[in-house]
């Protein structure tokens, strides 16, 4: 088990990239922070060593993705319906999203990751085909597709 002085610094470190990559997985604030939740009650518990800094992010980033992807998967979630659906309101979150970030959150699934890796988290296609379990080609494959759509949604040449 881990300290509190470990897991503040974490937290404070690596809080910001878990949000982020939750709001791109479930879309949703509530679930956001449950999500939040879970990963840093997994880093405490977990009593593996880190072997630097950079390796314990690509630790945090993993369990968040696979967090966001069994809630996804959970019964509850599919077989509820969020309030914000419920009674078709639009919440304020999402306006606080610039146009690139919302036009990354439409895409299919298998693009986010690679584009929120890539793009936000500044991983190597390398580093995001280990993290993934993926083939390196496949990565570049992904973002050059992602790229293509991002281009179509926002209308843009420059896009790169």
């Amino acid at each position: 088990m881990r300290s509190e002085q470990e897991t503040n610094r974490a937290i404070e470190l690596y809080s910001d990239t878990v949000k982020r990559i939750c709001m791109v997985y479930l879309k949703n604030q509530f679930d956001t922070e449950d999500i939040f939740q879970t990963v840093f009650m997994k880093y405490v518990l977990y009593d593996g060593k880190f072997e630097d800094e950079k390796h314990e992010k690509a630790w945090i980033i993993t369990v968040t993705i696979n967090a966001c992807k069994d809630f996804l998967r959970s019964f509850f979630r599919k077989n509820s319906v969020s309030l914000d659906e419920a009674i078709l309101i639009e919440t304020d979150t999402k306006e606080d999203y610039s146009e690139v970030f919302q036009a990354v959150l439409s895409l299919p699934k298998k693009y986010k990751d690679v584009v929120y890796l890539f793009y936000y988290e500044e991983y190597t296609a390398v580093e995001i085909a280990t993290m993934l379990n993926k083939n390196v080609n496949t990565i570049y494959t992904l973002l050059s597709r992602a790229r293509s759509l991002l281009k179509e949604k926002l209308g843009g040449d420059d896009f790169e």
